[in-house]
């Protein structure tokens, strides 16, 4: 079933895309309420969020608990420079990514030296760090009051004040980072990634510089989460310590896992699950987080490597070249 699923996929990759893709973008015509549109963004900021996070998981292999520091980083960046120097948020959004990256590096260079439940301690350590931070530096980032009256996203001097432009500002962010994560892992260091992946020491062994790429995979999955926060002051107008938590961060992983490791349609369904299902189960209140862990544990016991678990574009090709070498060599495929 699920080869027959895959060949169906890569057959006709491009018009699923488009057809997501289209669904997408007429959603806040169909949908056109406020609180709708509300959800849909943030189903898209969690996405990146997911997509972020799997970049390093997913691909790397290297669990991150401290996700929501670079969240934080990205956010608190581009609250900053809005709101004090007035300026643009095209502007701001690069400078957030490019002062995640940064974080990324620096606090790569001595934590993946370790691995295992190790690293993801040291993680775990950056983004109380963070908050800790965030919460205490009054001045600079406001302290428990946080930065107030962020201005509204402009692109090249248009101000996009409603829901609607913001919803495809967040929608064109997303595609732009998922052009770029296939493009990357699609690349000779996505070669090395799945390799590190597999098997760090037989990585090594064939001559992959390990730690240079997974420093690498860890900077870019800094800087999509430092990108995800910087739409985010923007799209709220007020943000503290508050929304970068570890409960954030533990909510990151869960959506990436529920999703599938390795998949990047996992990430958006695995977002799309996580910020939708609350809101479906407001009607039992009492009992919705019930419902909800018992929802996430029948998901583990059924399908422990998530819903799209491993389900890539890649894995789709090589798939598909296997079973064209079984066809020529006349074996049963």
């Amino acid at each position: 079933m699920f080869k027959k699923f895959i060949s169906f996929w890569a057959a006709n990759e491009k018009i699923i895309t488009l057809i997501a893709f289209a669904i997408a973008l007429v959603y806040p015509l169909i949908f056109s309420g406020r609180y709708y549109i509300d959800l849909a963004i943030m189903c898209l900021v969690y996405s990146l969020l997911s997509l972020s996070l799997n970049f390093i998981t997913g691909y790397c292999g290297i669990v991150v608990l401290g996700q929501a520091g670079f969240y934080g980083i990205g956010a608190y960046t581009s609250a900053i420079l809005l709101t004090r120097f007035g300026w643009s948020f095209v502007v701001t959004a690069l400078v957030a990514v490019a002062v995640s990256f940064l974080f990324g590096l620096i606090i790569g260079l001595p934590t993946l030296r370790v691995s295992g439940k190790y690293l993801s301690i040291v993680t775990l350590g950056f983004g109380e760090i963070m908050r800790i931070i965030e919460l205490n530096a009054i001045g600079l980032t406001g302290g428990p009051f946080g930065i107030k009256n962020i201005p509204h996203p402009d692109i090249f001097g248009i101000v996009l004040k409603t829901p609607v432009s913001k919803y495809y500002l967040i929608l064109a962010l997303l595609a732009i980072s998922i052009i770029a994560v296939e493009n990357l892992t699609n690349s000779r260091a996505g070669n090395a990634w799945f390799a590190i992946k597999g098997d760090e020491i037989a990585a090594q062994s064939i001559g992959i510089n390990t730690h240079k790429y997974k420093l690498m995979a860890f900077a870019i999955s800094a800087a999509l989460a430092g990108l995800a926060g910087a739409f985010f002051a923007s799209y709220v107008n007020y943000i503290d310590s508050t929304s970068f938590t570890f409960e954030t961060s533990i909510l990151i992983l869960s959506m990436t896992i529920m999703g599938g490791l390795g998949s990047i349609p996992g990430s958006i369904l695995g977002s799309i699950f996580y910020t939708v299902l609350p809101e479906v189960l407001r009607f039992v209140a009492e009992y919705r987080q019930i419902v909800y862990g018992g929802t996430i544990i029948l998901a583990i016991m059924f399908k422990p490597d998530g819903i799209l678990g491993g389900f890539n574009l890649r894995q789709i090709r090589l798939f598909e070249n296997l079973e064209r070498q079984k066809a020529a060599r006349g074996e049963e495929a």
